[in-house]
């Protein structure tokens, strides 16, 4: 009982003579809590000029919060002199940390790569983009997947990691998109008047001089039952959709041009001749 006694007693004496230290390690902890919610929204209103992802926002002001915690917790722990106890906690989170990282390593990989997208210039919500076989426009660059919908209003869901690592191509970084339309005329047609005409018909529906470019047409082939050309033109345009609209747009005006102007589009055909020896011969 003496002992318990003598014990008590000097743990009195210690926490006596360190009162001043644990006041100032309770006020240096208080200081750290204000300072970390003050962090957490500065860093949230500074990268909103920047990132739109709200989830993302907030685990980049989380974590300065939290490392801001840290440094007051140190400092706290140093002023009551508990150096050693400090080590120990470090060393057992390190060994802790290398642990849930290798557990977590797929998720961390994906976290790790929507923050690093988040912060990408050349892509943001909004875009149309075309990457890993999937073509759309950008959703949502979560915490751990990346969120499309497609021209067919499907959302596709891809992981972070997939995105970083895979090439994509964004449509929206360019106000301008090149479409190619291929074609044939018949053997017999005046090769000068379809070229006018096309040109005609493009630059009608198709205002180039407004955006600076020409229209560009050559013939590229003698086929089997026509001569054909590549027809290539400008058109204002931000994403996949708004392409495809313009080209089958220029693909029923040039047919209408053709069709006014008496120039076919031939198709293969099978002809029948019959010879006066009775022969069938059969000929494309």
């Amino acid at each position: 009982m003496n002992k318990i006694v003598d014990k008590l007693e000097a743990w009195k004496d210690i926490f006596i003579k360190n009162i001043p230290n644990i006041a100032i390690a309770i006020v240096v902890l208080f200081i750290a809590y204000f300072a970390s919610r003050g962090m957490n929204s500065l860093v949230n209103r500074t990268l909103g000029k920047r990132i739109k992802q709200k989830s993302v926002r907030d685990l980049v002001s989380r974590f300065a919060a939290a490392i801001t915690i840290l440094v007051g917790l140190y400092l706290a722990m140093t002023v009551l002199k508990f150096d050693d106890t400090l080590k120990t906690i470090v060393s057992a989170a390190g060994v802790s940390g290398i642990v849930i990282g290798l557990a977590l390593q797929g998720t961390l990989s994906n976290t790790i790569s929507g923050v690093v997208l988040s912060f990408r210039k050349n892509l943001n919500i909004g875009n149309w983009v075309e990457t890993s076989g999937f073509s759309g426009e950008v959703i949502d660059i979560n915490l751990n997947y990346f969120v499309m919908k497609e021209a067919d209003n499907n959302m596709v869901i891809i992981p972070n990691k997939t995105i970083l690592e895979s090439p994509f191509k964004n449509y929206s970084l360019t106000t301008k998109m090149r479409i190619a339309i291929t074609c044939g005329v018949e053997y017999g047609a005046d090769l000068e008047k379809v070229e006018k005409l096309t040109k005609e018909t493009i630059n009608t529906n198709f205002n180039q001089d407004e955006i600076g470019k020409n229209v560009e047409f050559y013939y590229t082939e003698f086929g089997d039952s026509s001569i054909n050309f590549l027809c290539r033109f400008w058109v204002d345009s931000e994403n996949a959709l708004e392409k495809l609209k313009a080209k089958s747009k220029a693909i029923i005006e040039i047919k209408k041009a053709f069709d006014e102007a008496d120039i076919n589009i031939p198709f293969p055909m099978r002809t029948l001749e019959f010879v006066p020896n009775n022969n069938l011969n059969i000929s494309k």
